[in-house]
């Protein structure tokens, strides 16, 4: 699959990686790579879902939807609101991939972000301003992140 990319200054969302309390040091900003609508479309189709576009619209079918898919579910706010910047325990030790995977944090079917796990361990907060239901997934790997607006996240093997 060939991706094609915004420059992150065009992103709609750009603000969330400038944020006066958690910028991105500008070595990694281009580490951050928003997808076009159309590349974001063909990972959502491939990788998340090929019937709806949003997660609070997944249906029968999707592999979100599964109960078998999820094997644990933990708090993510607690460690988003601390001074600390580390993962949420429950996903730092659920995923353990080379800080080279490419990852995608999936916001919707238009709106896609491809990065490095390193860099998504780094910047995790970041990406979370947008709290609106988003998967963390691999297209190497079968691990998914999927955070709720409630503050808790589900981790688990995609199908």
């Amino acid at each position: 699959m060939s991706l094609s990319y915004q420059p992150l200054d065009q992103y709609r969302r750009r603000w969330m990686f400038n944020h006066h309390e958690l910028p991105v040091p500008v070595q990694d900003q281009p580490l951050i790579k928003p997808l076009s609508q159309k590349s974001a479309m063909e990972v959502w189709n491939r990788w998340v879902s090929n019937k709806n576009v949003a997660p609070d619209e997944f249906a029968k079918g999707d592999w979100a939807t599964r109960s078998s898919t999820w094997h644990q579910t933990d708090d993510w706010q607690a460690a988003w609101d601390s001074e600390e910047n580390e993962l949420p325990r429950i996903v730092a030790e659920f995923i353990e991939w080379s800080e080279d995977t490419p990852v995608f944090f999936c916001y919707e079917k238009y709106d896609v972000i491809e990065t490095t796990w390193g860099c998504f361990k780094r910047h995790w907060k970041c990406f979370l301003f947008n709290d609106n239901e988003p998967l963390l997934i691999s297209g190497q790997q079968r691990q998914a992140v999927w955070f709720h607006q409630t503050g808790q996240c589900d981790i688990g093997l995609r199908g």
